[in-house]
Protein backbone atom coordinates (compact mmCIF):
# COMPACT_ATOMS: atom_id res chain seq x y z
CA UNK A 1 0.00 0.00 0.00
CA UNK A 2 1.25 3.36 -1.01
CA UNK A 3 1.68 6.18 1.45
CA UNK A 4 -0.38 9.22 1.27
CA UNK A 5 0.14 12.58 2.14
CA UNK A 6 -3.14 12.17 4.05
CA UNK A 7 -1.23 9.16 5.58
CA UNK A 8 1.83 10.37 6.47
CA UNK A 9 0.63 13.71 8.04
CA UNK A 10 -1.64 11.70 10.29
CA UNK A 11 1.46 9.61 11.77
CA UNK A 12 3.59 12.80 11.96
CA UNK A 13 0.54 14.04 14.24
CA UNK A 14 0.60 11.08 16.28
CA UNK A 15 4.48 10.65 16.45
CA UNK A 16 4.49 13.93 17.33
CA UNK A 17 1.25 13.58 20.12
CA UNK A 18 3.24 10.32 21.15
CA UNK A 19 6.68 12.23 21.78
CA UNK A 20 4.86 14.82 23.92
CA UNK A 21 3.21 12.44 26.27
CA UNK A 22 6.01 10.87 26.79
CA UNK A 23 8.67 13.28 27.63
CA UNK A 24 5.88 15.53 29.60
CA UNK A 25 2.97 14.51 30.24
CA UNK A 26 3.19 10.78 31.80
CA UNK A 27 2.01 10.19 35.38
CA UNK A 28 1.24 7.05 37.74
CA UNK A 29 -1.25 6.02 39.68
CA UNK A 30 0.92 4.96 42.20
CA UNK A 31 3.59 7.45 42.91
CA UNK A 32 1.68 11.06 41.72
CA UNK A 33 -1.48 10.64 43.33
CA UNK A 34 -1.36 12.21 47.07
CA UNK A 35 -3.45 9.41 48.27
CA UNK A 36 -2.71 10.74 51.65
CA UNK A 37 -4.40 13.98 51.20
CA UNK A 38 -7.68 12.76 50.14
CA UNK A 39 -10.28 14.62 52.43
CA UNK A 40 -13.10 11.58 53.86
CA UNK A 41 -15.43 14.64 55.03
CA UNK A 42 -15.52 15.92 51.68
CA UNK A 43 -19.15 16.06 50.56
CA UNK A 44 -21.20 13.43 49.23
CA UNK A 45 -21.86 15.62 46.10
CA UNK A 46 -18.09 15.95 45.42
CA UNK A 47 -18.08 11.72 45.60
CA UNK A 48 -21.15 11.79 43.25
CA UNK A 49 -19.61 13.27 41.01
CA UNK A 50 -16.60 11.90 41.27
CA UNK A 51 -18.63 8.39 40.59
CA UNK A 52 -19.99 9.50 37.32
CA UNK A 53 -16.75 10.22 36.02
CA UNK A 54 -16.13 6.97 36.79
CA UNK A 55 -18.91 5.40 35.21
CA UNK A 56 -18.23 7.25 31.76
CA UNK A 57 -14.51 6.14 31.62
CA UNK A 58 -15.60 2.45 32.68
CA UNK A 59 -17.23 1.97 29.16
CA UNK A 60 -13.46 2.15 27.73
CA UNK A 61 -13.59 -1.45 26.34
CA UNK A 62 -16.84 0.12 24.25
CA UNK A 63 -15.06 3.12 22.97
CA UNK A 64 -12.37 1.39 21.92
CA UNK A 65 -14.17 -1.01 19.90
CA UNK A 66 -15.87 1.46 18.31
CA UNK A 67 -13.40 4.10 17.41
CA UNK A 68 -10.74 1.29 16.01
CA UNK A 69 -13.56 -0.30 14.13
CA UNK A 70 -12.97 2.88 11.73
CA UNK A 71 -10.10 4.42 11.95
CA UNK A 72 -8.34 0.76 11.83
CA UNK A 73 -6.37 1.06 8.50
CA UNK A 74 -4.91 4.43 9.84
CA UNK A 75 -1.43 3.50 11.56
CA UNK A 76 -1.83 7.37 12.91
CA UNK A 77 -5.19 6.57 14.10
CA UNK A 78 -5.27 3.12 15.43
CA UNK A 79 -1.84 3.94 17.62
CA UNK A 80 -3.28 6.70 18.80
CA UNK A 81 -6.44 5.13 20.04
CA UNK A 82 -4.28 2.28 21.58
CA UNK A 83 -2.68 5.57 23.08
CA UNK A 84 -5.56 7.04 24.49
CA UNK A 85 -6.85 3.55 25.76
CA UNK A 86 -4.37 3.42 27.95
CA UNK A 87 -4.31 6.90 29.41
CA UNK A 88 -8.20 6.81 29.44
CA UNK A 89 -7.79 3.38 31.96
CA UNK A 90 -5.54 5.52 34.22
CA UNK A 91 -8.44 7.71 34.34
CA UNK A 92 -11.03 4.97 35.34
CA UNK A 93 -8.14 3.36 37.77
CA UNK A 94 -7.90 6.63 39.74
CA UNK A 95 -11.52 7.47 40.22
CA UNK A 96 -12.39 4.23 41.63
CA UNK A 97 -9.52 3.82 44.09
CA UNK A 98 -10.37 7.23 45.23
CA UNK A 99 -14.11 6.68 45.71
CA UNK A 100 -12.56 3.37 48.38
CA UNK A 101 -9.95 5.34 49.68
CA UNK A 102 -12.27 8.79 50.69
CA UNK A 103 -14.36 5.95 52.27
CA UNK A 104 -17.37 7.19 50.16
CA UNK A 105 -17.45 3.72 48.49
CA UNK A 106 -17.40 0.20 49.76
CA UNK A 107 -14.67 -2.09 47.56
CA UNK A 108 -17.56 -4.26 46.60
CA UNK A 109 -19.68 -0.89 45.55
CA UNK A 110 -16.91 -0.17 43.15
CA UNK A 111 -17.61 -3.91 41.68
CA UNK A 112 -21.13 -3.96 41.84
CA UNK A 113 -21.17 -0.73 39.63
CA UNK A 114 -18.67 -2.26 37.20
CA UNK A 115 -20.80 -4.88 37.13
CA UNK A 116 -23.83 -2.65 36.18
CA UNK A 117 -22.11 -0.36 33.27
CA UNK A 118 -21.24 -3.70 31.95
CA UNK A 119 -24.78 -5.03 31.40
CA UNK A 120 -24.92 -2.39 28.86
CA UNK A 121 -22.89 -1.33 25.97
CA UNK A 122 -21.79 2.22 24.09
CA UNK A 123 -21.93 2.41 20.49
CA UNK A 124 -20.18 5.15 17.90
CA UNK A 125 -22.49 6.63 16.10
CA UNK A 126 -20.61 7.21 13.42
CA UNK A 127 -19.37 5.61 10.51
CA UNK A 128 -16.36 6.87 9.53
CA UNK A 129 -12.87 8.03 10.60
CA UNK A 130 -13.45 11.74 9.37
CA UNK A 131 -16.29 11.91 11.83
CA UNK A 132 -14.75 9.93 14.89
CA UNK A 133 -12.49 12.17 14.82
CA UNK A 134 -14.92 14.87 14.80
CA UNK A 135 -16.69 13.25 17.93
CA UNK A 136 -13.55 12.77 19.60
CA UNK A 137 -12.37 16.70 19.32
CA UNK A 138 -15.69 17.74 20.64
CA UNK A 139 -16.01 15.21 23.64
CA UNK A 140 -12.94 15.10 24.46
CA UNK A 141 -12.58 19.39 24.46
CA UNK A 142 -15.94 18.92 26.60
CA UNK A 143 -14.33 16.57 29.54
CA UNK A 144 -11.66 18.99 29.77
CA UNK A 145 -13.48 21.95 30.58
CA UNK A 146 -15.93 19.74 32.90
CA UNK A 147 -12.67 18.36 34.75
CA UNK A 148 -11.21 21.67 35.13
CA UNK A 149 -14.71 23.13 36.67
CA UNK A 150 -14.80 19.95 38.86
CA UNK A 151 -11.24 20.57 39.53
CA UNK A 152 -11.88 23.97 41.77
CA UNK A 153 -15.09 22.19 43.87
CA UNK A 154 -12.09 19.79 44.79
CA UNK A 155 -9.94 22.59 45.92
CA UNK A 156 -12.38 24.40 46.99
CA UNK A 157 -13.61 21.40 49.43
CA UNK A 158 -9.63 20.83 50.44
CA UNK A 159 -9.51 17.51 48.94
CA UNK A 160 -6.07 17.83 47.47
CA UNK A 161 -5.85 13.98 46.36
CA UNK A 162 -9.13 14.82 44.12
CA UNK A 163 -7.46 18.19 42.70
CA UNK A 164 -4.82 16.45 41.78
CA UNK A 165 -6.60 13.46 39.79
CA UNK A 166 -8.47 15.74 38.01
CA UNK A 167 -5.72 17.88 36.92
CA UNK A 168 -3.88 14.79 35.71
CA UNK A 169 -6.95 13.87 33.95
CA UNK A 170 -7.54 17.46 32.62
CA UNK A 171 -4.21 17.67 30.62
CA UNK A 172 -4.20 14.54 29.03
CA UNK A 173 -7.94 15.49 27.70
CA UNK A 174 -6.68 18.55 26.24
CA UNK A 175 -3.78 16.67 24.83
CA UNK A 176 -6.23 14.23 23.10
CA UNK A 177 -8.38 17.47 21.67
CA UNK A 178 -4.95 18.19 20.51
CA UNK A 179 -4.44 15.30 18.87
CA UNK A 180 -7.89 14.87 17.46
CA UNK A 181 -7.98 18.77 16.20
CA UNK A 182 -4.42 18.20 14.27
CA UNK A 183 -6.09 15.06 12.83
CA UNK A 184 -9.21 17.59 11.57
CA UNK A 185 -6.71 20.20 10.03
CA UNK A 186 -5.40 17.48 7.92
CA UNK A 187 -8.51 16.28 7.01
CA UNK A 188 -9.86 19.33 5.97
CA UNK A 189 -6.69 20.10 3.53
CA UNK A 190 -7.51 17.00 2.19
CA UNK A 191 -11.23 17.69 1.12
CA UNK A 192 -12.40 21.13 3.17
CA UNK A 193 -16.00 20.74 2.16
CA UNK A 194 -16.45 17.27 3.54
CA UNK A 195 -14.43 17.72 6.67
CA UNK A 196 -16.69 20.50 6.80
CA UNK A 197 -19.62 18.48 6.47
CA UNK A 198 -18.52 15.94 8.91
CA UNK A 199 -17.54 18.45 11.76
CA UNK A 200 -21.21 20.14 11.54
CA UNK A 201 -23.11 16.70 11.41
CA UNK A 202 -21.31 15.63 14.73
CA UNK A 203 -21.87 18.96 16.08
CA UNK A 204 -25.86 19.21 15.42
CA UNK A 205 -25.80 15.07 16.77
CA UNK A 206 -23.46 15.12 19.22
CA UNK A 207 -24.15 13.73 22.67
CA UNK A 208 -21.93 12.99 25.14
CA UNK A 209 -21.30 9.57 26.16
CA UNK A 210 -23.39 8.70 29.64
CA UNK A 211 -26.26 9.53 28.47
CA UNK A 212 -28.81 6.42 28.54
CA UNK A 213 -26.29 4.84 29.77
CA UNK A 214 -24.71 5.65 33.27
CA UNK A 215 -27.40 4.55 36.39
CA UNK A 216 -29.58 7.60 37.29
CA UNK A 217 -27.51 9.77 34.90
CA UNK A 218 -30.41 12.46 34.75
CA UNK A 219 -30.17 12.91 38.59
CA UNK A 220 -26.24 12.75 38.19
CA UNK A 221 -26.13 15.25 35.94
CA UNK A 222 -27.82 17.99 37.77
CA UNK A 223 -25.06 18.02 40.42
CA UNK A 224 -22.68 17.95 38.06
CA UNK A 225 -24.32 21.73 36.16
CA UNK A 226 -23.81 23.02 39.47
CA UNK A 227 -20.09 23.33 39.02
CA UNK A 228 -20.82 25.64 36.16
CA UNK A 229 -21.12 23.88 33.13
CA UNK A 230 -23.93 24.58 30.72
CA UNK A 231 -24.76 24.78 27.10
CA UNK A 232 -23.70 28.35 27.14
CA UNK A 233 -19.76 27.85 28.50
CA UNK A 234 -20.05 25.18 26.04
CA UNK A 235 -20.53 27.28 23.48
CA UNK A 236 -17.81 30.03 24.84
CA UNK A 237 -15.09 27.72 26.13
CA UNK A 238 -15.34 23.94 24.14
CA UNK A 239 -17.06 24.85 20.56
CA UNK A 240 -15.61 28.29 19.88
CA UNK A 241 -11.83 26.72 20.85
CA UNK A 242 -12.49 24.30 18.35
CA UNK A 243 -13.26 26.46 16.33
CA UNK A 244 -10.30 28.37 16.34
CA UNK A 245 -7.91 25.49 16.89
CA UNK A 246 -9.25 23.91 13.47
CA UNK A 247 -9.01 27.39 11.44
CA UNK A 248 -12.56 26.81 10.69
CA UNK A 249 -14.96 30.03 11.07
CA UNK A 250 -18.37 29.88 11.97
CA UNK A 251 -19.70 30.86 8.73
CA UNK A 252 -18.37 28.09 6.78
CA UNK A 253 -20.43 26.13 9.44
CA UNK A 254 -23.41 27.95 8.45
CA UNK A 255 -22.87 26.89 5.02
CA UNK A 256 -22.31 23.45 6.02
CA UNK A 257 -25.24 23.76 7.67
CA UNK A 258 -27.38 24.87 4.73
CA UNK A 259 -25.68 21.63 2.63
CA UNK A 260 -26.74 19.34 5.05
CA UNK A 261 -29.85 20.34 4.92
CA UNK A 262 -30.52 20.67 1.39
CA UNK A 263 -29.35 17.06 0.87
CA UNK A 264 -31.84 15.82 3.77
CA UNK A 265 -34.53 17.99 1.79
CA UNK A 266 -36.92 15.12 0.20
CA UNK A 267 -36.98 16.03 -3.58
CA UNK A 268 -39.88 17.53 -5.02
CA UNK A 269 -42.81 15.88 -6.10
CA UNK A 270 -43.61 16.18 -9.81
CA UNK A 271 -46.93 15.12 -11.52
CA UNK A 272 -46.37 12.96 -14.81
CA UNK A 273 -47.83 14.72 -18.30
Amino acid sequence: MAVTPLRERLYRAYWEFFEKAERERRWSVFDDIPWEKVNPGATDDLALCAETFCCVELYLPDYLTGAMGVVRSSFGQSWFQANWGYEESKHALALGEYLVRSGKRTRDQLHDLHKRIFSKRWQLGYATGLEGTCYGLIQEMATFLIYVKHRAEAAREGDECLRTIYDYIARDEIAHAHFYGDALRVFLDEDRERGLDALTHVVQTFQMPGVDLVPDYDARILKMRAAGVDSGVFLQKAFLPILKYAGVTRDEIRGARARLKARAAPAPVTSAR
